[in-house]
């Protein structure tokens, strides 16, 4: 079974996390960061990966260590659930609209952490999406995933002007895209690579 867990302990938060990457999109969610919640929740959804996932932090400063921290302990444990990663598919690709917003992704399962984020509307970046959920937060919440998860990532907002609808367009489009570069591949039993290894 392609499953992990992972925890983190900082003066900041305290997190925990468990996958399971051939599940049903069922998840269990609760980062005392509602919003965040919502984007996880559809993550797990559209990735058809299992999380559960609890979170507690100092928001009452702000929500940026509780969303980076999630996001850190979320891709380790990504990476360590796909193990040699033997018979996957590798890359995966995902367009997704959501009423005016259409994103854009691709992934890759590298082992080579990299992740490029281009598109977004110019202050999408400073609007509060849920009075608590910055919009700069998607970018950092998505390349900590991809950079502890080693993951190549890259995420285009075609176009979009609800800053709520971008946000779950791109997340949405991100688990679309990681679903496909995860899953097994019955055609293969081994590494997808020239090298042998990733």
């Amino acid at each position: 079974m392609r499953q992990a867990q992972n925890s983190r302990t900082t003066s900041e938060s305290t997190v925990s996390v468990s996958v399971n990457l051939d599940g049903t999109g069922t998840s269990n969610i609760s980062t005392s960061v509602p919003f965040f919640d919502h984007m996880l929740t559809a993550l797990s959804k559209h990735s058809m990966i299992d999380l559960d996932i609890t979170a507690t932090g100092d928001t009452h400063i702000d929500v940026h260590h509780t969303v980076e921290d999630t996001s850190i302990v979320l891709g380790q444990t990504l990476r360590e659930a796909l193990g040699d990663k033997v018979g996957i598919r590798r890359y995966g690709f995902a367009a997704v609209p959501l009423d005016e917003a259409l994103a854009q992704c691709v992934v890759d399962v590298s082992g080579r952490p990299y992740f490029v984020h281009e598109g977004e509307p110019e202050g999408q970046q400073y609007h509060l999406v849920g009075g608590h959920f910055t919009g700069s937060m998607t970018s950092h919440s998505l390349e900590s995933i991809a950079f502890n998860g080693g993951l190549t990532v890259h995420l285009d907002l075609v176009r979009g002007r609800d800053p709520h609808h971008i946000v779950e367009a791109e997340f949405k489009a991100f688990a679309r895209a990681l679903r496909e570069a995860v899953e097994t591949d019955p055609r293969s039993n081994s590494v997808p690579s020239t090298k042998g290894v990733l």
